[in-house]
């Protein structure tokens, strides 16, 4: 499946436009994840378990988004959009959220 932040696909024409999909993750951070962030945060370099945990959301979000459009017949998901959001009482845990409009092509050739 193409996922594409544009609003077209280079070499395909939208022939139809299916719905608007979604695909949402909220990953809670552990203690250790937390413990090891915090650590970093006040000696300095990169929060690797908090960089992978949002990396995993990510991904996971895509494919949701994905599934979502499959089962409209989609070929294709244009006009992508990410957000990322802290929740909780103690903002532990992370919210992924996408967006698109799933749609089918047609090539040009």
């Amino acid at each position: 499946m193409i996922v594409a932040t544009t609003t077209g696909i280079e070499g395909f024409e939208i022939s139809s436009y299916e719905g608007i999909v979604f695909g949402e993750v909220i990953s809670g951070i552990n203690l250790i994840k937390d413990m090891g962030a915090g650590l970093r945060n006040m000696f300095g370099g990169r929060a690797q378990g908090y960089e992978n945990e949002l990396l995993e959301a990510r991904s996971k979000a895509l494919e949701e988004m994905e599934f979502r459009a499959e089962g409209f017949g989609a070929d294709a998901i244009v006009g992508v959009k990410m957000d990322y959001e802290t929740l909780g009482s103690d903002n532990g845990m992370i919210m992924v959220t996408c967006s698109g409009t799933a749609v089918k092509l047609k090539s040009f050739t």
